[in-house]
């Protein structure tokens, strides 16, 4: 099982991006992580100067959004929907594609119970409740 550390998850990224602006070929997951990376353009900078931000820290608690964490959910998003897992997960993506009309915001509200559903596991010292996230995206 992959289980990177958080520089190694963190200089995947900064690799993508810098293969990306030298023109060398990408894996598939580089390229998946590539189109989530184009998404979020307020990124690039930091994307762009590996040696300021591998070592930063953001914290929630301040308003901030740790960019690898964004990205590494968006992969997370991805996966779960190419083979529908949990059961149940792609039928909610769509539903919520069809109403609000954008994948990249059904992206951020599946991200958005991912991180309620993490959060409590941890807080409960139990796994990942997948119908609490699947309860969850249905009502987004």
């Amino acid at each position: 099982m992959f289980n990177p550390s958080r520089d190694q998850a963190r200089d995947f990224f900064f690799q993508v991006w810098d293969k990306y602006r030298t023109g060398r070929p990408l894996s598939g997951l580089e390229g998946m992580a590539l189109e989530h990376m184009h998404r979020h353009p307020e990124y690039h900078p930091v994307l762009e100067q590996p040696e300021r931000y591998r070592s930063r820290d953001w914290l929630p608690e301040l308003g901030q959004t740790n960019p690898f964490l964004h990205l590494a959910m968006h992969l997370s998003v991805a996966e779960q929907l190419s083979i529908d897992q949990p059961p149940g997960v792609r039928a909610c993506y769509e539903t919520l594609v069809a109403r609000l009309g954008d994948t990249h915001a059904a992206q951020h509200a599946l991200m958005d119970c991912m991180a309620e559903m993490l959060w409590h596991a941890q807080r409960q010292q139990r796994p990942p409740d997948a119908a609490a996230y699947l309860d969850c995206l249905e009502t987004k």
